[in-house]
């Protein structure tokens, strides 16, 4: 076979994915594995090599068929260096040089990207976002973070920090994101929804109201829980998927005013529960941002779907090459 296949790695909190492919659109092989941060790196990064061998071995490939590696991680990272630097949800992962630890073990260039960063690349070259010149893509997940393509490139920030939005402060109190009360996190995140939950709860309790959520154990309660009772039409699970929204259409209102970007595309949550959060923040930035900026400017969720992480870390090894850094 001829050395055209990538290797991508998604290095998450609770789970690693490695992925093989030709085409980052197309996959020939996922192997996923459950990350365990309290164990430390050792072992992931272990798991990590084995699994990059039996990816290529079981399309057949030789370590030497291999171009290129992109690792996609949670920020703060060095992707210049190579160093994951500790994220929140990866305990002891201080300076870790994920790419001089592949390149030795491989011998095959290897880059490092923050996620979001990662996938605002994604789906720029390959999701909603092709064709556009000013991109912002928004992770909804447990956190939330921000990628930005400005002209038609990646832009980092002088530190690599540029696109925290979820540690921008909405309100004076509410729910902790980035260990900051009121934060966008806090309000428009799936950390932040199962926050926001427990307190509906408790109010709805001393109110005397009825919530199906009141039927989940409070100390487990996610915002996929939430997504669930919401469905069924319960009143307090409703009101909080639409406070997230309005919270992330408030930050979005910001982006929309500091970067006049064509699209913002949202992953994660905005996936699952589409309309129901993203029409109130559609609402709020019509009714905030400038509105020749806010008219110009579509909020969709993010195409590639749930196959996101796959495409964004094959696309680390993809614009790693394509760039020579």
């Amino acid at each position: 076979m001829s050395a055209e296949v990538l290797v991508g790695v998604d290095i998450g909190g609770t789970k690693t994915a490695i992925v093989l492919a030709k085409d980052p659109q197309a996959v020939l092989t996922r192997i996923a594995f459950p990350t365990t941060p309290k164990l430390g790196p050792e072992p992931a990064i272990a798991a990590i090599i084995v699994s990059i061998r039996k990816a290529l071995l079981t399309q057949q490939f030789n370590p030497s068929d291999v171009k290129a590696i992109g690792v996609s991680c949670g920020g703060p990272l060095d992707p210049v260096k190579g160093l994951i630097q500790e994220p929140p949800n990866l305990p002891g992962w201080k300076d870790i040089p994920i790419t001089s630890i592949l390149e030795k073990e491989f011998g095959v260039p290897c880059y490092l990207e923050n996620d979001a960063n990662a996938g605002a690349l994604a789906e720029h070259k390959f999701g909603a976002g092709q064709g556009t010149r000013n991109l912002i893509f928004l992770t909804m997940g447990t956190g939330l973070g921000a990628g930005l393509i400005l002209n038609g490139s990646l832009y980092r920030g002088t530190t690599f920090l540029a696109g925290e939005v979820g540690h921008v402060r909405l309100t004076e109190t509410g729910p902790v994101g980035f260990n900051k009360a009121g934060s966008v996190e806090g309000w428009a995140s799936g950390g932040g929804m199962a926050i926001l939950a427990r307190e509906a709860v408790a109010a709805a309790k001393r109110a005397g109201r009825q919530t199906l959520l009141a039927n989940i154990e409070q100390a487990e309660i996610s915002a996929r829980d939430v997504w669930h009772v919401a469905q069924q039409g319960d009143e307090v699970a409703c009101n909080i998927v639409a406070t997230a929204g309005n919270k992330l259409g408030h930050a979005a209102a910001i982006l929309v005013d500091l970067f006049n970007p064509e699209m913002i595309a949202i992953g994660g949550l905005a996936l699952r529960m589409g309309d129901a959060v993203l029409e109130p923040a559609r609402a709020i930035v019509r009714a905030e941002a400038i509105p020749a900026a806010a008219e110009a400017c579509r909020i969709v969720p993010a195409a590639l779907g749930e196959q996101i992480g796959d495409v964004a870390a094959l696309c680390i090894a993809m614009e790693g090459l394509a760039n020579g850094k």
